[in-house]
């Protein structure tokens, strides 16, 4: 069973930057569509950004587009998440996302989670 688990969470001003990571155990990440969501209280979770199987391809959410990047490191069975220029509304828990499955959007397209990493934005 793989298991995700992310860090790099944190307080930062609105500006700054952080990076998140993902780091999965065994050797079968590389298996796996990777994705990032987020959640703030009473809201539903929303996606944010997704990466293929060989990295080659990316999609991201309109919010953090042009601000935000998506890596990966198979060989560390890692993905990371930058985040820069961040926004007081980019505050929330961050959560790391597998799938067997094609490259979505949805929540429920994605099979494995961690247990999230708090980002707060203060402005």
């Amino acid at each position: 069973q793989v298991q995700l688990v992310e860090s790099g969470g944190g307080s930062v001003q609105a500006g700054g930057s952080l990076r998140l990571s993902c780091a999965a155990s065994g050797r079968t990440s590389g298996r796996y569509t990777m994705g990032w969501f987020r959640q703030v209280p009473g809201k539903e979770r929303e996606f944010v950004v997704a990466i293929t199987r060989s990295g080659g391809n990316t999609y991201y959410a309109d919010s953090v587009k042009g601000r935000f990047s998506i890596s990966r490191d198979s060989a560390k069975n890692t993905v990371f998440l930058q985040m820069n220029s961040l926004k007081p509304e980019d505050t929330a828990v961050y959560y790391c996302a597998a799938t067997n499955s094609i490259i979505s959007r949805t929540v429920s397209s994605y099979d494995l989670w961690g247990q999230g990493t708090q980002v707060t934005v203060s402005s």
